[in-house]
């Protein structure tokens, strides 16, 4: 099993920045991929970016230039660093840590709230 915290949410006006946290503990070794999704009031989940283990990222083509995904496979945590953030970003922000048989594992999710 892999469990998995995410942290650094908060409030924040439009054009601020914010980075987030997420830690992964348990069977680590089994993880290939990890990334960050997010789910507005009323939406669907969806895809803000990933990274593999190897460091290959991609990113919803919204927060492309704006966000950055970034990984320490040594100590197993993965981090977005938001910037220019605009009221459109708010969502509750989650961490996915995945295994090659596509098993999955979810955080809690951590509140981003961007003010005008």
């Amino acid at each position: 099993q892999v469990q998995v915290v995410e942290s650094g949410g908060g409030l924040v006006q439009a054009g601020g920045s914010l980075r987030l946290s997420c830690a992964a503990s348990g069977s680590t070794y089994l993880i290939s991929n990890m990334g960050w999704y997010r789910q507005a009031p009323g939406n669907q989940r969806e895809l803000v970016a990933s990274i593999t283990r190897g460091g290959s990222t991609k990113y919803a083509d919204s927060v492309k230039g704006r966000f950055t995904i970034s990984r320490d496979n040594a100590n197993n945590m993965v981090y977005l660093q938001m910037n220019n953030l605009k009221p459109e970003d708010t969502s509750v922000y989650y961490c996915i840590a995945v295994r090659p048989s596509g098993t999955d594992f979810w955080g809690q999710g951590t509140q981003v709230t961007v003010s005008s």
